[in-house]
């Protein structure tokens, strides 16, 4: 039988005729001496598109088959930063040469897509166990606990801020699985050190941090800056100051110096600055005081003091009504990372 596609389409447009005046498959293949699945293709198509015509086709078809799809899925859950020219290097060693753009889509349609991984600290069994105990306790605390913490933290605000991006192969909503993060350490760089604090009534006071940080620096801005926030902000006579645990905070002579003044510190557990709703006031000033485009430190520290003192206090009183879902959200990581 002539092959010209002038002549295929002729026949499956007769097929289509015999089909309609009620000619079954095994009739209509036995006429043209087709296979009866062939007849049932095509009458399959027409009954799905409407058309017997050659439709537009998806292209060349993978180079990659299913056994090297395998390899490529279980190499990037084994390590998520492998990058889309090391799995087109392994692929090449059992002798599979695809570009890397194959590679990436091939994976997205597996659901892996390449993102920027977030960045937390890492986390030791000492500090897993401590987090967990700690949002175990404070559970169940009144929401007036809460409301009379005084939070406290210092911060590195950069002059020009740096963006260097990372990926990793990850599916949705596994973000913040210990392999898809990139472990941070605190004061990675910048060029102003400032300490605050805050309440759910509002922002306390800014302190700019000039020089070297040490516990006798860190006691004069408690000195200077504590009780006149805990005064602005109303706080009641049961106010709790909050810190870390860095070592000018826990320090035997800052120790002394906060029970001499009769400072009731909250304990805290180590490397949890997604416990400490100060965090998201730290990412509103940087943003504010970086749209300002500081040219020099001194305008750094100056834009920085505007900024604070223009966070808003309902800002404050939300995320103090919502701390809670910080805890909870500590237990149901068992004590690992959080989205916050």
């Amino acid at each position: 039988m002539p092959r010209s596609k002038e002549i295929q389409k002729q026949m499956r447009k007769r097929i289509m005729e015999l089909y309609q005046s009620g000619k079954g498959y095994k009739a209509i293949s036995k006429a043209w001496g087709l296979q009866r699945t062939t007849v049932r293709a095509i009458i399959h198509k027409w009954r799905k598109h409407g058309t017997v015509e050659n439709l537009p086709r998806s292209g060349q078809p993978t180079k990659i088959t299913p056994r090297a799809q395998r390899q490529l899925i279980q190499e990037v859950t084994k390590d998520p930063t492998t990058t889309s020219k090391e799995l087109q290097a392994s692929l090449a060693s059992v002798k599979l040469s695809v570009h890397d753009s194959t590679i990436r889509k091939r994976l997205g349609k597996n659901g892996l897509h390449g993102r920027v991984p977030r960045r937390k600290p890492l986390l030791s069994k000492k500090n897993i166990k401590a987090r967990l105990s700690f949002a175990r306790k404070h559970l169940d605390d009144p929401q007036d606990f809460w409301d009379n913490t005084l939070w406290t933290d210092e911060t590195k605000v950069e002059l020009f801020g740096r963006c260097v991006s990372h990926y990793v192969w990850r599916k949705s909503n596994t973000a913040f699985q210990k392999k898809n993060i990139i472990p941070t350490v605190k004061y990675g760089g910048g060029s102003g050190m400032v300490w605050g604090c805050f309440a759910a009534s509002g922002p306390g006071r800014l302190a700019v941090i000039n020089g070297t940080m040490n516990s006798a620096v860190y006691q004069n801005i408690l000195k200077e800056n504590v009780r006149p926030s805990v005064c602005d902000l109303k706080l009641k006579r049961t106010w709790v100051l909050q810190q870390d645990n860095d070592p000018k905070h826990t320090s035997k002579s800052t120790s002394e110096w906060l029970k001499k003044n009769k400072m009731k510190t909250l304990e805290w557990p180590s490397q949890s600055p997604d416990l400490n709703p100060i965090e998201m006031l730290w990412h509103d000033l940087k943003k504010a005081v970086h749209a300002r485009k500081p040219s020099n430190v001194a305008d750094l520290q100056q834009f920085c003091k505007d900024e604070w003192a223009k966070i808003p206090p309902q800002r404050c009183k939300r995320l103090m009504a919502s701390y809670r879902k910080r805890l909870i959200a500590v237990v149901a990581a068992k004590g690992g990372p959080t989205s916050y």
